[in-house]
């Protein structure tokens, strides 16, 4: 005897197939459509945020990263829905999932969010010559976990954000201009006035010296070798390095030429005259005695 199940079987699996088609073609079109909102929206973003000038373009690259993964997260959770998975045990997984995570990677998360701020309140940009926890270098790069510095030595330092933050920042780029401190010693026996003006003369004979903010020139200190002359003048940011080993230079030929001395400790030998030889007296020889 045969048994012909074919006919039963076949509209039960052909049911099943049409359910779980339409349902996989649904989610196809929903990842579909999902995936390009969010990179239409992700780009968007990120368009309009290098149009603000307050937004650096670092941080409109991540910000429209978020939006893009937020945007798949959610397509994601409708696609599983869409295949009966439970999505609410699920999101807690995650979210229990990003607390581990956060807490483990929390100094990289707190680099990101020094990252953020440094975009957003700018206290430095790209090309600027800086003074980073305690280090000096121009500001080659600029992310969300490092400040990179170039210093004058061609050498690359990584500033973590976090250290960049939390301590005083030094911007030498902003106003365009530097102040450059010099300290010149003098005798005391030599004239501070001559000095200064021979000082001056030399700065106000560089184009480089800005007239504005004026020079200042003052007595600085009284040392225990020299009169300390300090020198104020500003100068182009780009200018800075050159002009000040120039000023050491020609201040120092022009005090050779004045005739003004620039102490430094040395040993001075002192002869008062010829001064005769002395010899300790010499004791006779005992004579011998007759008993």
């Amino acid at each position: 005897m045969t048994v012909d199940i074919a006919p039963a079987v076949t509209p039960q699996l052909v049911n099943t197939a049409i359910v779980w088609g339409l349902q996989i073609l649904y989610a196809g079109v929903i990842l579909a459509a999902g995936l390009w909102l969010a990179f239409f929206i992700s780009n968007a973003a990120r368009r309009q945020a290098a149009k603000h000038p307050r937004i650096d373009e670092t941080l409109g690259s991540f910000l429209a990263l978020v939006i893009r993964y937020v945007i798949i997260a959610f397509v994601v959770i409708a696609v599983l829905q869409k295949f009966g998975v439970q999505t609410a045990s699920l999101v807690a997984a995650l979210g229990a999932g990003a607390l581990a995570i956060g807490l483990a990677l929390q100094g990289t998360l707190g680099n990101v969010a020094s990252g953020i701020m440094i975009a957003f309140m700018r206290p430095y940009r790209i090309g600027d010559f800086v003074e980073v926890n305690g280090l000096e270098g121009q500001v080659v790069d600029l992310d969300l976990f490092f400040t990179q510095l170039e210093t004058l030595d061609d050498k690359r330092i990584y500033v973590p954000n976090t250290q960049a933050v939390s301590n005083p920042i030094v911007n030498f780029s902003r106003e365009g201009i530097r102040r450059c401190i010099l300290l010149f010693g003098i005798g005391y026996d030599d004239d501070i006035d001559k000095a200064a003006k021979a000082v001056r003369d030399v700065l106000m004979a560089d184009p480089r010296t800005r007239t504005e903010p004026p020079i200042w020139i003052g007595v600085d200190n009284l040392g225990e070798y020299s009169v300390d002359i300090s020198v104020r003048a500003w100068t182009s940011i780009d200018d800075y390095f050159q002009y000040r080993a120039d000023m050491l230079q020609w201040v120092k030929e022009a005090f050779d030429r004045e005739g003004i001395d620039i102490p430094y400790p040395h040993g001075v030998e002192i002869s008062k005259g010829e001064i005769e030889l002395r010899m300790p007296p010499i004791k006779p020889p005992s004579q011998p005695q007759n008993i």
